[in-house]
């Protein structure tokens, strides 16, 4: 360490850090470290409404109820207004754009399950449903499509036994959320049911609902208006029949250029809306969470999705939608060529942040390793 200190690899502060004992601490000279900046911009930390109008903007709505609401741009990322963008508030089942960003990708559309006793239980009293019977098939897609349209917890609780189980889904939304950047979302259940300390944010929805309508598969799904669900089997026929579901999303089909996403309502959580709307070659997204009364979250959003048309090129930005700083996916044939034998090694973490120290404490056990190859090199070129 001492050689590392003195060619001027690791500052001494390091260099007692690395050599410590028991916890990482934070690697600084004195007091706790600087604060995280906010993820999207300091405007959207603010209360209020933050809006930066320019010559000719258009005035927001009046008598907005809503506790939190955020409008963007979906292909920019600017966001144009918010109010109180990063409260943590209950999501209902906006959660559940959450669960498809998650585990969607994973499940094979076309896969026929057998859904088990085991996989109905445990929903929250007053659960929707979209009305799955145990002991009975149903395709992937059909699941999903009960997701989208009827919100059904049931759905949801299958899907996510398919995925290994609701502890690991929840886990993974977890993750998920952490790559997304969406820094306000605490995950407890896989559905967004009301539990204690299940929180998220519109700007976190906002961002869910992002990365959400990239998928082509989700974005089908939350712009269906009905479908046909599997029933259950006709004893007397011995036939299989189905019955017609709707999307509960009152905006779809009524709202010009709607494309989705997902609604929520629990008596905790209130009403909650994320709504994504295309006009001119143009992609707004407003989250709005807690409003007045149910029927209010789709009013104000289709308020706040006129303003933010009738507003492009005539505000200035007040913040920006985080990237998804997920690795991109491995093609098919690379991911079916790797060697269990040999996995991929993990890209060092260079952010402060939950184990913040830790990944600092890797990157400059890294630089240390570096600078002992750099001395052994200066070595063997002497002796030369």
């Amino acid at each position: 360490m001492q050689l590392l200190r003195r060619f001027g690899l690791l500052p001494t502060a390091a260099v007692i850090g690395l050599l410590a004992p028991g916890p990482a601490v934070a690697l600084t000279a004195d007091g706790p470290p600087p604060a995280r900046p906010v993820i999207g911009g300091a405007r959207l930390a603010a209360s209020g409404v933050q809006v930066a109008p320019r010559a000719g903007a258009p005035a927001l709505p009046a008598d907005l109820t809503g506790k939190s609401w955020v409008v963007a741009d979906a292909d920019s990322g600017e966001v144009l207004a918010s109010f109180n963008a990063h409260a943590q508030l209950p999501p209902a089942s906006t959660l559940k754009m959450l669960f498809a960003d998650t585990v969607l990708p994973k499940l094979d559309r076309s896969t026929v399950h057998r859904v088990a006793p085991a996989e109905l239980t445990g929903m929250g009293p007053g659960s929707s449903l979209v009305g799955i019977k145990e002991d009975l098939e149903y395709r992937v897609e059909d699941l999903w499509r009960g997701v989208f349209l009827s919100s059904g917890n049931d759905a949801v609780r299958v899907l996510a036994h398919m995925n290994g189980g609701i502890e690991r889904t929840v886990a993974e939304m977890q993750d998920r959320a952490r790559t997304l950047q969406a820094g306000d979302t605490r995950v407890v259940t896989p559905d967004g049911y009301d539990e204690d300390g299940q929180l998220s944010s519109a700007y976190d929805l906002t961002l869910f609902a992002r990365a959400g309508l990239r998928n082509p598969d989700f974005r089908a799904y939350c712009a269906t208006r009905s479908a046909q669900f599997p029933g259950a089997v006709d004893k007397a026929t011995g036939q299989r029949g189905s019955f017609g579901i709707a999307n509960t999303d009152r905006l779809l089909g009524h709202y010009p250029g709607l494309i989705g996403v997902k609604n929520g309502y629990t008596t905790n959580a209130g009403a909650t809306f994320t709504g994504a709307a295309e006009r001119g070659g143009r992609t707004l997204l407003v989250t709005v969470m807690h409003t007045a009364t149910n029927p209010k979250v789709y009013d104000e959003t289709a308020a706040l999705l006129d303003w933010g048309f009738a507003a492009a090129g005539k505000v200035a930005p007040v913040g920006t939608l985080a990237e998804d700083l997920a690795p991109p996916a491995d093609p098919p044939a690379a991911a079916a060529g790797r060697s269990a034998a040999a996995p991929q090694a993990a890209p060092a973490v260079l952010t402060v942040g939950d184990g913040g120290a830790v990944g600092w404490a890797t990157a400059l056990l890294g630089a240390g390793a570096a600078g002992l190859a750099l001395l052994r090199a200066r070595t063997v070129r002497r002796r030369r």
